[in-house]
């Protein structure tokens, strides 16, 4: 897989940075776009172009705690469970249809990186298995919901509790 770096400090405004962005990945022609760590709010048109092909991994228990410091977050409110959750990618911030969720503990002596890392070591084996899912035809996006095997899968997603 090539690798392309495209710096959003090089373009003026976040639409032409995502039109190119957008132009840059249709030019493969891909099958699926995977977000990791990509931390940049896209625009609903990029998101609508790649609906249904547009995949994102999140460091909590969505829809709880979208967006940034997550980690901290749960620890502030005293959680005690925290995880991830790998979602489509809907022009809702962190709000499409939840595919699969990964819960850890949290521990009292915890701080947000211990609970970074904890979180973490879940994502590199749940986020692989999601895309094999994608690219084996198991997985897509219909109306909002996501299915698996063609059945709907539940609001926080496969294999939550």
């Amino acid at each position: 897989i090539e690798a392309i770096c495209l710096d959003h400090k090089q373009y003026e405004d976040r639409e032409t940075y995502d039109q190119a962005l957008l132009t840059t990945l249709d030019s493969y022609q891909p099958d699926c776009v995977v977000l990791a760590g990509f931390m940049r709010i896209l625009t609903s048109e990029f998101v609508e172009h790649f609906s249904g092909r547009l995949l994102n991994i999140h460091p909590s228990l969505l829809p709880k705690y979208k967006g940034l410091n997550t980690h901290q977050r749960a620890l502030d409110n005293g959680d005690d469970e925290h995880g991830l959750s790998v979602h489509f990618v809907t022009p809702e911030l962190d709000g499409g249809p939840v595919i699969i969720q990964c819960k850890v503990p949290v521990f009292e002596d915890d701080n947000a990186d211990a609970l970074a890392q904890r979180v973490q070591e879940q994502e590199r084996s749940i986020y692989p298995l999601v895309v094999h899912w994608y690219c084996s035809g198991r997985l897509k996006m219909n109306n909002n919901k996501a299915l698996l095997d063609g059945k709907v899968l539940p609001d926080n997603g496969y294999a939550n509790d």
